[in-house]
């Protein structure tokens, strides 16, 4: 996919996000892929707070908001009923944080998937619940501090790892899955439009740097994207015809230590457990 063949129509603007949401980044770049021919369902999340509160609407498309815990249903639903009444060429797109996508939406999700309705479903992921308080969530990483992570005499940090949310959707026999980054436009809207071409349900999992409960500086968003994947923190991939593959490897890896330092999150940390996420990284080369 060529830069200059993107519209340059802007489908999503005039919200309220923090400055540097990768959230509303990758909101952003799936619809200068997706276009006009798409309806939206969005439930609770920063993206709902941010977008759609009346009487502002940052979405040029038409917009749907659904309950947490019914996302995937909503989706599904509202994609049965466009082809009952003959508009099946238009695309239905959820729009969940990971908190609903992980957690609490998952049940519907699985459900959705399960029952085979064309949809894509993008998951913003920044890690946690960051619209009401930095709460851990699923998606959170082992050893991020969250405001409820497990107690002790150190900051409330996640003690449990990351959830493999691509190998669940895989798990499903989906058409299509992939794990994507804002920080590399390129190949996250390339996944966006192969996900929106096939037929049947497609899933899509962004990384979406959050600056305000990461903690770090606004500007530096895209970097910490990279940062991730250079480091083996984060890894781009897909799930077509029952394979898994890389996406991007990069040419250089960059020590975990790197990405950990640039953020508040990961502070607390010793040189031990440092060397243990390190190790982790090693594994998944």
């Amino acid at each position: 996919m060529k830069v200059k063949d993107l519209p340059s129509e802007e489908l999503l603007f005039g919200h309220f996000a923090c400055a540097g949401c990768g959230g509303a980044l990758a909101v952003r770049l799936a619809l200068k892929v997706l276009g006009r021919e798409v309806a939206v369902v969005v439930p609770p999340s920063c993206l709902l707070g941010v977008a759609t509160f009346h009487p502002q609407m940052a979405f040029r498309v038409p917009c749907v908001n659904s309950v947490m815990p019914a996302t995937g249903a909503v989706t599904s639903g509202l994609a049965a009923g466009l082809k009952r009444r003959g508009q099946a060429g238009v695309k239905v797109v959820a729009i969940a944080g990971d908190g609903g996508t992980f957690d609490i939406g998952l049940q519907a999700l699985s459900g959705a998937v399960e029952r085979g309705h064309d949809f894509l479903f993008l998951c913003y992921d920044n890690e946690a619940y960051m619209n009401t308080g930095f709460q851990r969530s699923g998606a959170t990483p082992w050893g991020a501090a969250t405001s409820t992570g497990p107690s002790g005499s150190r900051p409330l940090w996640e003690d449990r790892p990351k959830k493999d949310m691509l190998r669940i959707m895989a798990a499903h026999n989906i058409p299509y899955a992939a794990t994507a980054s804002v920080a590399y436009p390129r190949d996250f809207m390339e996944k966006v439009r192969r996900a929106a071409m096939v037929k049947g349900p497609s899933y899509i999992q962004v990384l979406s740097p959050c600056p305000t409960g990461w903690g770090y500086e606004p500007h530096l968003t895209v970097e910490m994207g990279r940062l991730a994947v250079e480091t083996g923190m984060w890894t781009l991939a897909e799930y077509y015809e029952g394979e898994f593959r890389v996406t991007h490897r990069p040419s250089r890896r960059k020590p975990v230590r790197e990405y950990l330092t640039a953020q508040r999150r990961f502070a607390h940390l010793t040189e031990g457990e440092t060397e243990r996420l390190q190790a982790e990284a090693d594994c998944c080369r």
